[in-house]
């Protein structure tokens, strides 16, 4: 496959590139804004699992290009600078990486913190979304052989897969989040979706489920916006366990059966279709030319496999037939 096909293929794609876009992605968070003015009074953002850092873009310029503005992007990858945006690599699920993120707001909570990351899909979709709502809620305790049952209203949920150590994004956000403060992070859609959304009650008073235009319609991919920060009364942030277990009464909810959480689409119907192809037309009649990516990986974990095949040293796969056979090779014919 052609550079151009993908071009053509992914319209977002070839859009993120042409405006300098680090990813498609920065759609995403556009058209969330656009539905619900996410940067209104947003002085201090926090873009967690920032890499490659489009969602940072964003924030930068919705946020940072107001001057007093201050967006902080966390990652244990490293990522290229962006100006406007101070940079953590670290990993969140360590206290010292919400001091710090508190740190470089000189001591004040952030207004705003999202989150794009999503761990690698399998596609099976059961276990995908369970691992995602690990990644967002962080139900399981890394000291523990096993996620607890979460009990709602009539409904006990236990899930069955061994413990995940999977980043706590809900959890830091709780660190560094001020009261009334809104909350966006990727979700996967799937069977026990509504647990999640019943999980997010509990920390937030308004929880919706936004689907941008430029999220494939194909993906199970959504995102949960959630807005007036107002976590249970005596709770106590802590990174060293479970997010939320059996001291909290889940029965303050009306059970997941009955929680009916808004599904918003965001962005103009008019506009691209993510699912589709498009022609690469010019309106000046010009020929196309292709756009390399705004920035590619720093420190891709592929990259010596990069440098190998430029080189032409990469092991090839070596075919029976390609293989003379030695005399050891040889099974020995009885005598007769």
């Amino acid at each position: 496959m052609g550079r151009t096909s993908k071009d053509k293929r992914d319209v977002y794609y070839r859009l993120a590139k042409e405006n300098g876009w680090r990813a498609r992605s920065a759609f995403k968070l556009l058209q969330l804004d656009e539905e619900f003015q996410l940067f209104q009074g947003v002085t201090r953002a926090v873009d967690l699992c920032a890499a490659p850092g489009s969602w940072s873009q964003v924030l930068s310029q919705k946020i940072g290009g107001q001057g007093s503005g201050h967006v902080v992007a966390v990652d244990l990858q490293a990522m290229a600078p962006l100006p406007g945006v101070i940079q953590i690599q670290g990993d969140i699920t360590q206290l010292s990486t919400a001091k710090e993120i508190i740190q470089h707001f000189e001591g004040c909570p952030a207004d705003l913190v999202v989150c794009d990351g999503a761990p690698d899909v399998t596609g099976l979709h059961d276990v995908d979304e369970y691992m995602q709502a690990q990644l967002l809620l962080a139900v399981s305790n890394p000291g523990s052989p096993c996620p607890p049952l979460v009990p709602l209203g009539h409904l006990s949920l236990g899930f069955t897969l061994s413990h995940l150590s999977c980043p706590q994004a809900l959890n830091i956000a709780t660190h560094v989040l001020k009261p009334g403060g809104c909350f966006v992070a990727k979700i996967f859609r799937g069977r026990d979706v509504t647990l999640l959304y019943s999980q997010l009650r509990v920390f937030f008073s308004s929880v919706l489920c936004a689907k941008p235009r430029s999220s494939r319609n194909s993906s199970i991919e959504a995102f949960a916006v959630c807005r007036g920060y107002d976590p249970p009364e005596g709770f106590v942030a802590d990174l060293s366990r479970p997010l939320l277990d059996h001291s909290y009464d889940f029965n303050q909810l009306d059970g997941p059966t009955r929680i009916i959480v808004p599904f918003v689409t965001c962005g103009d119907l008019s506009a691209y279709d993510s699912d589709r192809s498009y022609p690469l037309e010019l309106e000046d009649g010009s020929g196309y030319k292709y756009t390399p990516p705004t920035q590619p990986p720093i420190s891709p974990p592929y990259q010596e496999a990069c440098t190998l095949k430029k080189k032409g040293q990469l092991a090839k796969e070596i075919r029976p037939q390609d293989c003379p056979i030695s005399q050891v090779d040889v099974v020995p014919q009885p005598t007769p």
